[in-house]
């Protein structure tokens, strides 16, 4: 059976915008560790992680480069926790915080992964590709580079190496709307599919992702799924600091959730980007919830009837 464990990760040094460090306390808030034991599920909660008093030194050769040291700090932070869940044989569900998180969850996913003998793939439900470097990123928001990281591109001095790089075919952006010049043109050097929203449009949500999972399921693979406030339209989650017209509607990211859970592949996750400050009454927050709960069990039949907040 599977077992969440509950992991408050409140990064906010990956962006400029403050608030995402309220992530963690919007989720409990919003009622994620009732619906998770209303499914049936054996719900740990450790509580949020804190970083220390005293930062690492270092250094960027890219001025842009924004709140390094804490960064670091939290990567290394989430990848222990992360790691220690999924010894343990839990579910680790990160609640952000902001995508600089995954820097850590990933790395903790793919340290565990590498040591069970068994690929790690990773979905990014994204309006952003999140493919640069501390090298080519021009904002220097570090939240923007986690998927690079990932995929083991040069350009992380100073970042603890990546256990287990994933190879791109491997790694699936799902939603894509936003994706700066240098990304694109490292992407177009890869093999990492994009299904941005075109392809969304295009193929519906279900052919694209069930030709993922079944790759994950084919290699008996692991499989890491990142999900970000953005991947949805900012019309229904206006809580996030990077709205991105054109994102996936409340049916869609359902049928997303319903099915990555039915294939019962999910062994780690990231709830990413909630700016508490910036949602209307909770409403992001409780969505995010909703979601969560599609991806763990619930059924679009067992949601009672609510108020539109």
């Amino acid at each position: 059976m599977t077992r969440p464990v509950l992991i408050g990760a409140p990064v906010d040094s990956g962006q400029r915008q403050p608030g995402c460090l309220m992530g963690p306390a919007a989720y409990r808030v919003a009622g994620i560790g009732g619906l998770l034991q209303s499914l049936g599920l054996s719900v740990t909660d450790r509580g949020d992680l804190a970083l220390p008093a005293m930062l690492p030194e270092t250094g960027c050769s890219n001025p842009a480069v924004d709140q390094l040291a804490a960064t670091l700090a939290w990567t290394a932070l989430i990848r222990d926790a992360v790691g220690q869940a999924l010894d343990q044989g839990g579910m680790p569900v990160v609640l952000g915080g902001d995508h600089a998180l995954a820097l850590g969850s990933v790395a903790g996913a793919a340290d565990h992964a590498a040591r069970a003998g068994r690929p790690l793939f990773l979905l990014w439900l994204d309006a952003h590709s999140d493919f640069h470097t501390p090298l080519s990123t021009t904002s220097g928001n570090l939240h923007g580079t986690p998927v690079a990281y990932a995929a083991g591109r040069a350009g992380f001095d100073g970042f603890p190496p990546f256990p287990a790089p994933i190879p791109a075919d491997r790694i699936c952006l799902f939603g894509i709307r936003s994706v700066d010049p240098a990304e694109h043109r490292a992407l177009e050097e890869s093999d990492i599919a994009v299904n941005d929203m075109r392809v969304l449009d295009e193929r519906g949500i279900t052919a694209p992702l069930t030709e993922f999972l079944h790759r994950v399921r084919d290699a008996d693979g692991m499989l890491h799924v990142s999900l970000d406030v953005d991947f949805l339209d900012p019309a229904i989650a206006p809580a996030v600091g990077t709205t991105v017209p054109g994102g996936a509607t409340f049916r869609e990211a359902h049928l997303a959730c319903e099915l990555i859970h039915e294939t019962g592949l999910m062994t780690s996750l990231d709830l990413v980007e909630l700016n508490p400050f910036l949602d209307d009454r909770g409403r992001t927050a409780k969505l995010m919830v909703d979601l969560t709960g599609s991806l763990m069990g619930r059924k679009v039949f067992d949601r009672p009837t609510r108020s539109f907040t």
